[in-house]
């Protein structure tokens, strides 16, 4: 008798419930979109050239997370939530990036990077810190290019720190970036 009154307790608290956990409802909207149009800065230096300033965008249209809730999805698409990014995820991405006055033409400013990411959580679930390393394919300058990565992230991954080194041939053998996302 006294199980099924703290039971009973318990349920009338809050504390112990039987209801499926609802899937958020994530979708692209207009102030997101505004906010994908904000760019992280970054700078860029290496073989045969001086360290150059850039900007970096990021579109991600495929995540997995194996940090949320087991009753929900973990599979988001474009539009993902802070919490499920940096609790513990993997992502393909796509970054442009553009570096003024480097080059005459188009393909000379513009970079295209595709790639793979996993995310950590070191601090509380990773709002508080997480790190992710990974790894890219970039076109740039007419060639093709292989990169990695690590970075470390605060603030609900809203604020982070990418350091992208290449060995392939090319202008950069590095881009430090200050990322900010603003899912």
């Amino acid at each position: 008798m006294v199980t099924g009154i703290a039971a009973g307790l318990l349920l009338a608290a809050g504390v112990a419930t039987t209801e499926a956990p609802e899937e958020p409802n994530v979708h692209p909207t207009l102030p997101w979109v505004l906010t994908q149009l904000v760019p992280s800065p970054e700078l860029a230096g290496g073989r045969r050239v001086a360290t150059r300033f850039g900007l970096r965008w990021q579109v991600t249209p495929l995540l997995f997370s194996w940090g949320v809730h087991r009753g929900l999805s973990p599979w988001r698409f474009f539009v993902a939530e802070p919490f499920v990014r940096q609790s513990g995820s993997i992502e393909l991405y796509f970054t442009p990036e553009v570096f003024p006055g480097f080059g005459s033409s188009f393909g000379d400013v513009w970079m295209a990077r595709t790639g793979l990411r996993t995310y950590l959580p070191l601090v509380a679930h990773g709002e508080s810190l997480s790190m992710s390393i990974g790894a890219s394919h970039f076109y740039f300058e007419g060639r093709s290019g292989a990169a990695f990565e690590a970075g470390v992230y605060t603030f609900s991954g809203i604020v982070g720190v990418q350091i992208t080194a290449s060995a392939s041939p090319g202008p950069f053998a590095w881009i430090a970036t200050l990322r900010l996302r603003y899912f």
